[in-house]
């Protein structure tokens, strides 16, 4: 369980910073959607300007626009998981980047998840994963939300990476988990409990956070 990127082959700390800002704000007027500022999202990101610069210029390669829609996210996603099917975890991955609902992740939107994931505090990442598990946006996680998230992933990495897994195996793992977070037994998971289960036990924490081993 978790949230697994791969986030358009961006790695802010593997580049070679050749060009210099001036360059970088002549090219955000040459798109569809000019991103805000780099001192803008410099301050509510937790990346640096040259880091900012170098996430644009790997979003721009790939979205040409300065936007990108749920089939290129899918197109892009696929490209790391090339042994499973990655289509139905990608869907709720966009969706969770996608803030404003309208069928399209700007810069700016996915620079900002970007961020919580990769640079946030404990809190911040979780409540990202749980927003991503509440498929339904009503505020709880069900076992069906969870259950579907899971088998998604499941599918995603494919048969080479599970090879011996029985098909009410994700299921059995959602059991697991859902038992622990569930305190109230009331059969949903509010963000309260979804955060004080995985802060009271490690291997839960660790799942719920496999995002930062997959950048």
């Amino acid at each position: 369980m978790g949230v697994v990127l791969g986030t358009f082959s961006i790695q802010p700390k593997q580049v070679n910073y050749r060009r210099d800002k001036v360059d970088d704000e002549l090219e955000m007027t040459m798109v569809c959607h000019r991103p805000e500022g780099l001192d803008q999202l410099e301050a509510q990101t937790n990346f640096t300007k040259q880091e900012l610069q170098v996430l644009y210029r790997g979003f721009k390669n790939e979205c040409p626009s300065g936007v990108v829609n749920e089939e290129t996210f899918k197109h892009i996603y696929a490209q790391f998981f090339p042994h499973g099917d990655a289509s139905t975890y990608a869907h709720y991955l966009f969706r969770a980047f996608d803030t404003t609902n309208n069928g399209s992740i700007k810069f700016e939107e996915f620079v900002m998840g970007l961020s919580t994931l990769l640079r946030g505090t404990v809190r911040e990442k979780l409540e990202w994963t749980f927003h991503l598990y509440d498929i339904n946006r009503d505020g709880f996680i069900s076992k069906e939300e969870m259950t579907e998230i899971v088998r998604a992933i499941y599918d995603m990495m494919g048969k080479y990476t599970y090879p011996a897994l029985k098909g009410d195996v994700p299921k059995q793992h959602v059991d697991a988990f859902f038992q622990k977070m569930d305190k109230n037994k009331d059969g949903v998971v509010t963000l309260e409990e979804f955060i004080l289960a995985c802060q009271e036990d490690e291997m839960m924490m660790r799942s719920m956070q496999l995002f930062e081993n997959v950048m």
